[in-house]
C-alpha cells in the first residue's frame, strides 16, 4: 500500500499561505482523479483544490478557517487502487483540530442558554430554520449532510435566505447543492430551532458565538470569525497603510465631451453585444497617463532596495462583492481596443461577483482604479494596492456650472481623486500624472491617438 501526501500546492504570486474554506472529502472516502477535494482562500480569491491522483483518503489535516502555509501537507493518500470502496481504511492519525470538532457541545449549550429567552427549553425564537424539531440534525426531508458542496454563489444564497445548506438535498454533480435545489427547499415548511447538546455541531459553535454583556443585559451582540477575504482586506489595507507614505491629489474633470463621445459610440457597441460604460475610457487615459510618468508604473522591491518600472500594463478594477473588494486585472491593457477593455471589464468583474475568479485573473495588476459609480459621493481618499504605487478614485458625474469662453454653462463634472506612495511619487510628478488622465478624458479624441 503506498502512502503519498498532498501538498498545498504553490498558488503563485507571492501567496503564501490559504484558509481552509472547507473540505469536500473526508477520511475513507475514495477520490478519483481531478476531483474537488478542498476550498482554500487566499488573499487573491477563493480556489477549489481537485485531487491529482485517484486514491482513499486516510487523512485530511485542519479543519475550516486554519490558515496552512504553501507546501504544508493537506491529504494524506493511500494509493493502492484495490482497495474496494466501503471497505476499512488503514487506521489513520486524526489531528488534534479534527478530534477537537467531535467533541460533544453540552458545554457550549450550557453556557449560553441561560441567557436567552426559549434557550432552557431548546428553542431559538426569531431564528428562521428548515431543521425538523423532531430530528434537529435533518431538514424536512429527512436530509443532512455535515459537508455539502456547494459553489460560493449558491452559499451566499442561501446565506441570504437563511437557510442551512446543510440539510439541502442535492440535485446538481456529484452531489453538488444548486441554486434550484436552494429555492425548492425555501418553499418547504419549517420550523423553530430544537437545539440540544447533541444537535449543535463544534463548527456551527466556532461560527457563532454570542456574547453576553455584564449585567441583566440581554445577549444582544451576534460574533462572528474575522476570517476569509474580510481578514485578508484587512492585513492589506493595514500593510499599504503603515507602509506607502500615502498622499492624495483632487481635481475636477469635465466630462461633457467624453459623455457625448460614448453616447455616439454605444450604439455600435451595444450591436457588437459590449456593454460600453466610461470605465473603459478611463482605463485607456490611465494607460496614456502612464506612459508619459512611467514612475507611476513602478513598484518598490522593499527586499532588494530597488525600484522596479514595469513595461507592461496591467490595470486593477477594484469591484465590491459580497465578500469584500476584490481586485480582477485587465492584462496587456496597453494593447487592446477600447472595445475589447469594455469586453474584459465586464468578464472580470462579473466573474469575481459571482465567486469565479480564476487567479490568473486576480494578479499582475501594475495601477489600480476604483470607481464607486452612482454611490461615488463628492471625492474619497483611496488606499493604494500595494506595492503599487497610485491608485485612481473615480466618483460620480454631476451636472454643475462650468466656465467655457468667459461663460458659465451647465457641464457634465466629475471629481478624481488619486492617492500616491511619496515615496516614490513626488507631489508635481503626482500633480501632473492627474492632469494628463483629465486632459484626455476632457478631449477624448486624443486618446484615439495613444490606442495600440
Amino acid at each position: 500500500m503506498a502512502r503519498w501526501e498532498f501538498k498545498l500546492p504553490d498558488i503563485g504570486e507571492g501567496v503564501t499561505e490559504g484558509e481552509i474554506v472547507s473540505w469536500l472529502i473526508k477520511p475513507g472516502d475514495d477520490v478519483k482523479d481531478d476531483q474537488p477535494m478542498i476550498e482554500v482562500m487566499t488573499d487573491k480569491a477563493t480556489v477549489t483544490i481537485t485531487s491529482p491522483k485517484a486514491g482513499r483518503v486516510l487523512e485530511t489535516v485542519g479543519a475550516p478557517g486554519t490558515v496552512v502555509a504553501v507546501h504544508s501537507v493537506l491529504v494524506v493518500f493511500e494509493l493502492d487502487a484495490s482497495v474496494a470502496p466501503g471497505s476499512e481504511a488503514s487506521p489513520a492519525r486524526i489531528p488534534e483540530a479534527q478530534a477537537a470538532r467531535r467533541e460533544p457541545a453540552a458545554t457550549a449549550v450550557g453556557d449560553i442558554k441561560e441567557h436567552l429567552p426559549g434557550m432552557a427549553s431548546g428553542v431559538v425564537p426569531g431564528v428562521r430554520s428548515t431543521v425538523s424539531a423532531d430530528r434537529p440534525r435533518e431538514g424536512a426531508t429527512g436530509y443532512f449532510n455535515e459537508k455539502p458542496l456547494a459553489t460560493p454563489a449558491t452559499r451566499k444564497l442561501a446565506r441570504d435566505m437563511e437557510i442551512d445548506l446543510r440539510a439541502v438535498p442535492p440535485t446538481g454533480p456529484q452531489g453538488r447543492v444548486t441554486k434550484v435545489d436552494v429555492d425548492t427547499f425555501a418553499k418547504t415548511p419549517t420550523t423553530d430551532v430544537r437545539v440540544s447538546a447533541a444537535s449543535v455541531s463544534p463548527t456551527a459553535r466556532e461560527a457563532v458565538k454570542i456574547a453576553v454583556p455584564a449585567g441583566t443585559q440581554a445577549a444582544l451582540e451576534e460574533r462572528v470569525p474575522f476570517a476569509g477575504v474580510r481578514r485578508k482586506i484587512a492585513q492589506k489595507m493595514a500593510q499599504s497603510v503603515h507602509t506607502a507614505a500615502h498622499f492624495t491629489f483632487v481635481e475636477e474633470c469635465d466630462c461633457t465631451a467624453l459623455k457625448a463621445l460614448r453616447a455616439r459610440l454605444k450604439p455600435s457597441a451595444d450591436a457588437k453585444g459590449v456593454k460600453l460604460t466610461f470605465l473603459p475610457f478611463i482605463v485607456k487615459a490611465v494607460v496614456a497617463a502612464l506612459k508619459k510618468r512611467p514612475v507611476l508604473n513602478s513598484a518598490l522591491d522593499e527586499s532588494t532596495g530597488e525600484l522596479v518600472y514595469r513595461k507592461y500594463y496591467n490595470i486593477g478594477i477594484a469591484a465590491s462583492t459580497d465578500a469584500g473588494l476584490i481586485v480582477p486585472v485587465v492584462k496587456a491593457a496597453d494593447r487592446k481596443s477600447l472595445l475589447d477593455v469594455a469586453r474584459e471589464i465586464e468578464r472580470v468583474a462579473t466573474d469575481a461577483k459571482n465567486g469565479k475568479s480564476k487567479m490568473e485573473d486576480l494578479q499582475g495588476s501594475t495601477f489600480t482604479i476604483t470607481s464607486l459609480g452612482a454611490d461615488g459621493g463628492l471625492f474619497a481618499t483611496p488606499i493604494i494596492n500595494f506595492p503599487e504605487v497610485g491608485i485612481l478614485g473615480v466618483h460620480q458625474i454631476k451636472q454643475k456650472p462650468v466656465v467655457r469662453a468667459g461663460e458659465i454653462v451647465i457641464g457634465d463634472v466629475m471629481l478624481l481623486s488619486l492617492s500616491f506612495d511619496h515615496r516614490i511619487v513626488d507631489g508635481h510628478v503626482g500633480a501632473a500624472f492627474a492632469y494628463d488622465i483629465i486632459n484626455y478624458l476632457q478631449d477624448p479624441d486624443l486618446l484615439f491617438l495613444e490606442m495600440g
